[in-house]
């Protein structure tokens, strides 16, 4: 069931392109689909919600097909099937994923999705915390505004969650060769309003 009607196109259209996991991405989303979950289209993939709550994503990436629970973390995962991607950073959400459609165990996801969703049910939930310290642009981004006034107001219009993600990730590095590398990856997806992670997150 759909959450939001206007995403039906979308959806549509995410799991008809090809792709080498195209067959293993429907199986997902059929056995996704038998739960009481609803399904939606939130940062450029699936999304199903419980009462309006993000719970699991669905998609795709260059080596591997997987699942996103958003409270992953309250998982007990016993099969040890669960991937943090980002150690460190990411405190709440957790990946499984599969090398091909064979690899889909109905049963083991199954048990992995209803206990998401009474997790989910229960509350249990990890908090984002939010820095509200002002963020400090690169000289390199900055620069780059200078030349392209289009691209500051794209920035701008990013929350200050995504705009410190951007400034952190290109400033970060210690050679300027890989500052400006950083940078002409991230000035596409500034103009688009993607963050940096946006495919990882669970808001």
């Amino acid at each position: 069931m759909l959450t939001n009607p206007n995403s039906k196109t979308k959806i549509t259209s995410y799991f008809e392109k090809p792709s080498a996991w195209k067959k293993g991405l429907l199986r997902l989303r059929e056995i996704v689909n038998s739960t009481e979950l609803e399904e939606d289209y939130k940062w450029n993939f699936p999304v199903y919600t419980l009462n309006g709550k993000n719970v699991i994503g669905l998609g795709r990436t260059k080596n591997y097909m997987g699942i996103w629970f958003f409270q992953g973390v309250f998982l007990k995962d016993q099969l040890g099937l669960l991937v943090n991607a980002q150690e460190g950073k990411t405190k709440a959400l957790r990946q499984m994923r599969f090398a091909s459609k064979e690899s889909i165990n109905e049963d083991v996801l199954l048990s992995y999705l209803e206990e998401a969703i009474q997790n989910q049910k229960d509350g249990k939930e990890v908090k984002p915390q939010r820095n509200t310290s002002k963020v400090v642009v690169p000289d390199e981004l900055q620069k780059a505004f200078t030349r392209a006034k289009t691209l500051q107001t794209a920035f701008n219009a990013l929350s200050m969650s995504k705009q410190r993600e951007f400034a952190e990730h290109i400033g970060g590095a210690k050679q300027e060769t890989t500052r400006i590398r950083r940078l002409e990856k991230c000035v596409p997806m500034i103009k688009e309003g993607i963050g940096l992670h946006d495919k990882y997150k669970n808001c």
